[in-house]
């Protein structure tokens, strides 16, 4: 089950559970939309992997299954877009 993280790994904007703008790679790293298209390729800086839109969990499924509330930034943010 995704984890579905609190926030951009770049800029620390917060990505609700419905937030139409959050993307995330195979490992579940996630970027909001404004830091993904200034990533080289749009792909995710920690694994080189593609970046797609996370899914949003149905909100009634949400108490059930919990998004996660630890924030993750990377130190220094993300690199300049090239």
């Amino acid at each position: 089950m995704l984890d579905l993280r609190p926030n951009c790994e770049c800029c620390d904007r917060d990505l609700p559970p419905a937030a139409l703008d959050a993307y995330i790679c195979s490992f579940e790293c996630t970027f909001c939309a404004d830091c993904r298209s200034r990533l080289p390729g749009g792909l995710c800086p920690n694994c080189g992997g593609e970046l797609v839109r996370r899914p949003v969990r149905p909100a009634e499924k949400l108490a059930a299954n919990p998004p996660a509330s630890v924030r993750t930034l990377k130190p220094g943010g993300c690199p300049p877009a090239f």
